[in-house]
């Protein structure tokens, strides 16, 4: 493993949004500002995963973000998503982030295919053997098509390259199927306003949007979701989650984003736009109540 970081001692990754320009090209100096934000609060930094759009960025701009980001050297480990659904074209861009000093991949269903179990354990099995890293399988069936067994992750479960899976099908039965199925894999909550209710089932942490926009304050909310100490969490945080998922996500937290000072611009690549979102209130009150939270 070519990490120096002990990954499990991030409960906390940033699914980090990609920043773009008034000319709807990346944005290097905002993106800087951005790892740096996370580099502070100490939280995992997720690359090009849906949240910064990765699937509506070229090969090229891909390659370009990971290596600059690396070339920033952030005192954190950083993850590479890894989409789509050309397998050869994903063994590729696995080989490449071999290259690059990263410390995981996430390993995405491959989208629209809707394989079936033999399909998806090929899919999975061909990236994990390719991988110099530990990879998190992610589970989204919401935007893939397809849902992850239980049975396939304990099936690849004693796989050395399988670190971890991140959970985001938002039911508690499926995050306890695949406790039970893989109890030796960390899972990982991709849905934070549910992350004290995963947290009291096992969780190992979160896989964030809205730590985009509250880096340090997301991070004080999994170290409590974590060790149970606060049981008002759920309350206190769902709205202001919930607020970031009105529309399409990365569209609610790019704009709040921009509303911060932190984002230059809240553009999207196509097909997503910021004008979905057409009423800002309810983020703006999200965030008044997470920056005043203690």
């Amino acid at each position: 493993m070519k990490s120096q970081f002990n990954l499990s001692d991030y409960p906390l990754w940033t699914a980090l949004v990609t920043p773009f320009d008034a000319e709807n090209q990346v944005d290097f100096a905002a993106l800087t500002a951005l790892v740096r934000d996370q580099e502070r609060a100490h939280n995992g930094i997720l690359l090009l995963g849906s949240t910064g759009e990765g699937l509506a960025l070229s090969q090229p701009e891909q390659q370009q973000i990971v290596e600059f980001v690396c070339q920033l050297a952030p005192n954190v480990p950083l993850m590479v998503a890894v989409g789509g659904s050309n397998l050869e074209q994903q063994t590729q861009w696995v080989r490449f982030c071999n290259t690059q000093p990263i410390h995981a991949l996430l390993l995405g269903s491959p989208i629209y295919a809707k394989p079936g179990k033999i399909g998806l354990a090929h899919w999975f099995s061909t990236l994990l053997d390719e991988s110099d890293t530990p990879c998190m399988l992610y589970n989204v069936p919401g935007r893939s098509a397809v849902a992850i067994a239980p049975e396939l992750l304990g099936e690849l479960a004693n796989h050395p390259n399988l670190w971890a899976l991140k959970e985001a099908s938002g039911d508690i039965a499926t995050f306890e199927a695949f406790r039970q199925a893989a109890p030796e894999v960390a899972i990982y909550s991709g849905d934070d306003g549910l992350m004290p209710y995963f947290a009291q089932a096992g969780a190992a942490g979160l896989v964030s949007v809205a730590a985009n926009a509250w880096p340090q304050q997301t991070a004080e909310f999994v170290r409590r979701s974590l060790s149970g100490t606060s049981p008002n969490l759920f309350t206190i945080w769902s709205e202001a989650a919930n607020s970031l998922f009105a529309v399409a996500n990365p569209i609610p937290v790019k704009v709040l984003m921009h509303l911060q000072g932190k984002l230059a611009s809240p553009n999207l690549r196509p097909p997503l736009t910021h004008l979905e979102l057409t009423h800002t209130d309810a983020i703006a009150r999200a965030n008044e109540t997470i920056l005043s939270w203690n």
